[in-house]
């Protein structure tokens, strides 16, 4: 059975997890450097271009942002990690939002962490990637903007970030994406489903 995105609309944005008031249903978080594209592959996803805000510059986006795709299924958009022009206090309050959504929400099942593949492995990916798998949250991994290097450089990639995200995990998923190709898409829509189907 297929994921419909299509209705897919902007719910909300929060500063604080306290500020959710709703607590049915799932939730599938986009996580990753501020850089990462993460807003480009959620919009990719929908297939509309201009549901999740993108920005020249990063580091703009420092909420937590919610889409209902359909009743009691939501994507959750969090705010980019790692930009380095943020003040000391700015970073940390990103990281803490971030830890609290992941350590205390009870309706995300999974995490769809994306790395840029030219500098993937950030060190806060790699924490919250094993602070989400000793959660018993689903983890996927996309190296997103394969479209800027070779089909040799992707491959070599894809190697070295699976044998660093196989020694935290073996059941994580690494894909080669690119949101602007649309390259992996239809992996990304798969493991969506199958979190789907076995909550």
């Amino acid at each position: 059975m297929e994921i419909k995105y299509d209705s897919t609309f902007f719910l909300k944005s929060i500063s604080s997890i306290l500020d959710l008031d709703f607590f049915n249903g799932i939730e599938i978080a986009f996580c990753g450097t501020s850089n990462s594209g993460k807003s480009t592959t959620i919009n990719c996803l929908v297939n509309n271009k201009k549901i999740s805000r993108t920005s020249k510059f990063p580091g703009r986006t420092q909420l937590i942002n919610i889409f209902e795709v359909s009743k009691n299924f939501r994507l959750v958009d969090l705010p980019g990690y790692g930009f380095s022009k943020l003040s000391k206090l700015k970073k940390k309050k990103i990281e803490s939002l971030i830890y609290n959504y992941v350590d205390n929400r009870k309706c995300l099942i999974g995490l769809v962490v994306l790395m840029d593949i030219r500098n993937p492995l950030k060190p806060l990916d790699q924490r919250i990637i094993f602070f989400s798998v000793k959660r018993n949250i689903k983890v996927i991994v996309l190296l997103n903007k394969s479209d800027k290097v070779s089909v040799n450089f992707q491959k070599k990639q894809l190697l070295i970030v699976k044998k660093h995200i196989y020694a935290i995990s073996k059941f994580i998923k690494v894909y080669i994406f690119s949101s602007l190709k649309k390259i992996g898409i239809i992996n990304l829509k798969n493991e969506l489903l199958t979190w789907n189907n076995i909550r």
